[in-house]
């Protein structure tokens, strides 16, 4: 997998975490360095460590399922891109402007299940689980911070756009391995 394919992956994993943290950013009156700081590790850390036991759980039953990797990497990311972009559709998130350890570790396991898919995925297409991880849980860092600082500025504008393009891109990432693995595609 190129650096361009895990940058995007990471990226549009990221992208939950993003709608949330607009959302988080819209909740305070006062916005402080600590809320920043807080929603970063938070979503960066959680969706660096799923990945990772995803990965695990993959490598332990690779061998058994080596035929037909690409198809369940496939599977795995539309069915994630789908549900961001069906999500988008959905009710509004509500605005809580709690920033209890028990609230952002339930936002942040929430916003990173489809992290542990992922890592499945890396098992079965032999990513180097270490760079991918860290590559996830800093962009997820960044671009979580980054929500809660446009959230609080500009409102509940990107936080749609942000799911639906996350979901594209799992999807189209998804579509890529499989017309790799098929023979269709060559990069």
């Amino acid at each position: 997998m190129s650096f361009l394919e895990l940058f995007l992956i990471a990226v549009g994993l990221s992208m939950d975490a993003f709608a949330v943290s607009v959302c988080k950013g819209l909740s305070v009156k006062r916005l402080e360095k600590k809320h920043v700081l807080l929603v970063g590790l938070y979503f960066g850390g959680f969706q660096a460590l799923m990945p990772l036991i995803g990965w695990l759980l993959g490598y332990r039953f690779e061998a058994a399922i080596a035929s037909i990797d690409h198809w369940i990497a496939f599977v795995l990311l539309c069915l994630i891109g789908g549900n961001m972009i069906r999500e988008s559709f959905g009710k509004e998130e509500e605005l809580d402007d709690d920033f209890s350890v028990r609230t952002m570790l339930l936002l942040a396991v929430a916003t990173s299940i489809d992290a542990l898919a992922v890592g499945v995925t890396f098992a079965f297409l032999s990513v180097k689980i270490l760079p991918a991880i860290a590559l996830i849980g800093a962009c997820t860092f960044v671009i979580s911070a980054a929500g809660i600082l446009i959230g609080h500025a500009f409102g509940k504008r990107f936080h749609v756009w942000a799911e639906r393009a996350g979901g594209a891109i799992l999807i189209l990432i998804g579509t890529k391995i499989l017309l790799e693995h098929l023979g269709i595609l060559s990069f």
